[in-house]
């Protein structure tokens, strides 16, 4: 016996003997027999009548070690309660006692064949019902008797599926793939698998899915390929599909979007990988600090900003495994000018049209701007956009400090300080290496346009490319990771683009040698005389 004898105290073990309360070991005399019955008082459970033999209440006797219950059982003959419905039957709805008959139900059919049956082989139909389960009762009723014997028919496929072991239905160019052909139902000797693996590759098999043999392929191209499998006899047919997703990683990701914008205005963000994979690539788009992405199939999004300030756009592109993602800032104003650029054609020859350089063309115009006409750097901004023939615009943003009543005044006196600056051919620079970029206002009548703004005017920028080297060079442009490299095929030898000399000193001509060529640098007055003439 086990306890405390106070709260407070530790368990306590207490041995207690009653060998002095029995004196005696039992013999026979002080048993008797005790029948096993259920609640009915049925003896026969589960097919045997089972006896035991207990000690008598009046005898106050050991059993000691080797006592035994000495059961003893008797195998009963088989009643209906012995038996249950089998799969597919019920007991009749009217009459819920064990005597009542197993109907079928109504999506069960007890002709029809089973799953594994194979053409040639027998089976039996079911009579509706079945022993019950470790019921050793024999003789007497046998509801399962006059089974009926059928012969196994040719059964048309059915369940036919399409696995890849590899579990990824997106794989690279070059990479193995394993399909596993199974089927669920249906003959599998007499059925004939035809295989199209969608790139050209087409085969016919018999035994296909009873040898668990897999097929392995190989697609060397990118793209979407449909696989399918169609399993046919005499009986039916059936047949399964997958598509499957062939495509390079991606190896680049670049957001494009103006930096400015006007609130309420729309703006079309793009996204620019490589390579490009078209109709594989998803794009998630996170504007500001939304949580929620939106996902398109296109790799543009056109939005609105509806509040000003700086809004960080993010987009993230997914192909198969692999996954890239890009960031960039747009700055949301109510008041600012754009003004339109223009190049001529001469410069088309030299764009890349990739990202990298149209920023370093924008640097630089906004920063040769800025030092001729004065305005702090932060408020202009040249943005060169993509495609062909080569165009800009010119963002001149209002000074965070500055009072709304002079909002106006003060950009007028902006664009008009900018536009004196371009018709004084103030504004250039060369390549080292012999190239000449001249900036100039082509059109001073026209307007400029106002985001939120009063007017202003219109300016077209002409950057004419004069080459007098006396070997000609081809500019090529690489992106290399992590550095921007401007590359001449003739040397191999890093580009810079500069600021020339003075326009103010009257000096008419400066001659500059290297090895790849001569670049002269003229005046503003004898280079406008060049372009008249």
């Amino acid at each position: 016996v086990f306890g405390h004898i106070s709260y407070r105290s530790d368990w306590e073990l207490v041995k207690v003997d009653f060998r002095p309360s029995f004196p005696r070991e039992c013999t026979d005399d002080d048993y008797e027999s005790w029948e096993l019955t259920n609640l009915q008082g049925d003896r026969c459970i589960m097919g045997q009548q089972r006896s035991f033999r207990k000690r008598k209440i009046s005898s106050w006797c050991i059993k000691g070690r080797s006592f035994t219950s000495a059961l003893t059982s008797k195998v009963c003959e088989c009643v209906n309660s012995d038996f249950l419905c089998d799969y597919g039957f019920e007991r009749s709805a009217t009459l819920k006692s064990e005597s009542s008959k197993c109907f079928a139900d109504f999506w069960f059919n007890p002709e029809a064949p089973p799953e594994d049956c194979v053409l040639g082989q027998a089976y039996t139909s079911s009579t509706g019902y079945r022993k019950v389960v470790s019921n050793v009762c024999e003789g007497g009723v046998d509801l399962q008797q006059n089974l009926a014997q059928h012969m196994c028919p040719l059964i048309a496929p059915k369940g036919l599926q399409i696995s890849i072991r590899e579990e990824s239905l997106a794989v690279k160019p070059g990479e193995d793939i394993t399909f596993i052909i199974r089927q669920e139902q249906g003959d599998i000797l007499n059925t004939k698998y035809q295989v199209d693996l969608g790139d050209g590759f087409k085969a016919i098999y018999v035994n296909l899915t009873m040898t668990g043999e897999p097929i392995r392929h190989r697609y060397e191209n990118p793209g979407i390929y449909r696989v399918s499998v169609k399993a046919e006899n005499v009986a039916g047919h059936d047949e399964a599909v997958v598509f499957i997703q062939v495509n390079s990683p991606l190896q680049a990701l670049n957001l494009e979007v103006v930096p400015v914008i006007g609130r309420n205005q729309e703006v079309n963000l793009t996204a620019i990988i490589l390579p490009k994979n078209p109709n594989l690539t998803v794009f998630y788009w996170w504007i500001g600090n939304n949580l929620q992405p939106l996902l398109t199939l296109e790799n543009f999004l056109v939005t609105k900003f509806a509040e000003t300030g700086d809004v960080r756009v993010t987009v993230q592109a997914s192909c198969g495994s692999s996954m890239l993602q890009d960031s960039k800032v747009v700055h949301v104003f109510d008041h600012f000018h754009v003004l339109p650029l223009k190049f001529t054609r001469h410069l088309d020859i030299y764009n890349p049209d990739i990202p990298e350089w149209r920023e370093d063309i924008g640097r630089v115009v906004t920063r040769l701007l800025a030092k001729e006409t004065n305005i702090p750097r932060e408020t202009l901004m040249t943005v060169v956009k993509p495609g062909l023939p080569t165009t800009a615009d010119l963002h001149v943003l209002l000074p965070a400090n500055q009072t709304k009543r002079k909002r106006s005044v003060t950009s007028d006196k902006r664009i008009v300080a900018i536009k004196q600056a371009l018709n004084a051919h103030n504004i250039s620079f060369f390549l080292r290496g012999g190239y000449w970029v001249l900036v100039t206002l082509a059109d001073s009548s026209s307007d400029s346009q106002r985001i939120g703004g009063s007017s202003g005017y219109w300016a077209i920028v002409v950057l004419f490319v004069i080459c007098l080297a006396a070997v000609g060079a081809f500019i090529l442009y690489k992106k290399l990771p992590g550095r921007n490299v401007y590359a001449q095929m003739h040397n191999e030898k890093e580009q810079e683009m500069t600021s020339p000399v003075n326009h103010s000193e009257d000096t008419q001509n400066i001659i500059q040698g290297n090895h790849s060529g001569v670049v002269l640098s003229i005046n503003s007055r004898e280079m406008h005389s060049y372009l008249v003439s």
